[in-house]
This record gives C-alpha cells, structure tokens and sequence, in this order.
C-alpha cells in the first residue's frame, strides 16, 4: 500500500498486512493512520481496495460552512481512533466524479466502506458524540 502521509504529505509504502502495526511516516515519523487522508478518485480507490480497516470516507467541500465547522471534529476522530478505522475526506468540488459516482446529494456526507464494499452513510455535520456512537456502530459490525 502506498500512503501520503497526512501530517507532511510525504509518500509512504509498507506491506498491507502492516496497518495493525501503526505505521509511521519515514520522512517526520508520525503515525500514519493519526490524521485525515485528503484522497481523489485514485487515491480513494487504493485506500478502500487496500484498507484491512473500516474506511470512514467524508465527502464535502470549501463552500460548504457545515463541512468546514465538522472538520475539527472528524480530525478529532481520526486521531483517537487512527488505526482501527482510515478518516478520509473528498473535495466533491474538485472531485465532481467522485461525488457524481457515489451519489453525494447533500455534504457533509459520511460513508463508511470495508474492502470496496459500502457499508452505510450518513448526511450532516454530526456533534462529536454523534460520530464516535457511528464509529463505535462501525467497529462492532466489523468485528462480527
């Protein structure tokens, strides 16, 4: 698997059966999976198709001041919860296909995919509790 780091942007490659292990950037040595991956089509397609872990997939844009008020909090997520799920966030603005393909009619949208496979989604900016019982949801379905 091939990752941009999501704190210096730097390109990382490591084994796909390393995601459990907590990865680290080699260029600033911070976790890969603590922050938020910006990801285009290409990059969504590597990250689901390769991701052992739950990919939980934010679909918004610049415009858009819910987006902007719920990044903190989705950023805060994937800090905490780095490593048992991959945060990822779409630019549907600069991305049109990408939203075109998944239907994205309102943002923020979140979608959760295992493998290619999506699991479920959700519209709006959630408060945190809101998101961590959605991550809580995601971990305990793929537990099973």
């Amino acid at each position: 698997m091939q990752l941009n780091c999501p704190h210096c942007q730097k390109a990382n490659r490591f084994p796909d059966e390393r995601i459990g292990d907590g990865p680290t950037c080699g260029a600033c040595g911070q976790a890969l999976f603590s922050g938020v991956h910006a990801v285009d089509s290409t990059g969504l397609a590597a990250l689901t198709a390769q991701a052992r872990v739950p990919v939980i997939v934010d679909f918004w844009a610049p415009w858009c001041a819910p987006c902007r008020s719920f990044a903190p909090t989705f950023a805060a997520a994937a800090q905490k919860h780095g490593g048992r799920l991959v945060f990822a966030k779409v630019d549907t603005e600069a991305n049109q296909d990408l939203g075109a393909r998944f239907n994205i009619r309102s943002i923020p949208t979140l979608a959760v995919f295992s493998g290619t496979q999506e699991l479920g989604r959700t519209s709006g900016a959630l408060p945190p509790a809101q998101l961590e019982d959605l991550i809580q949801q995601v971990l305990q379905q793929v537990s099973k």
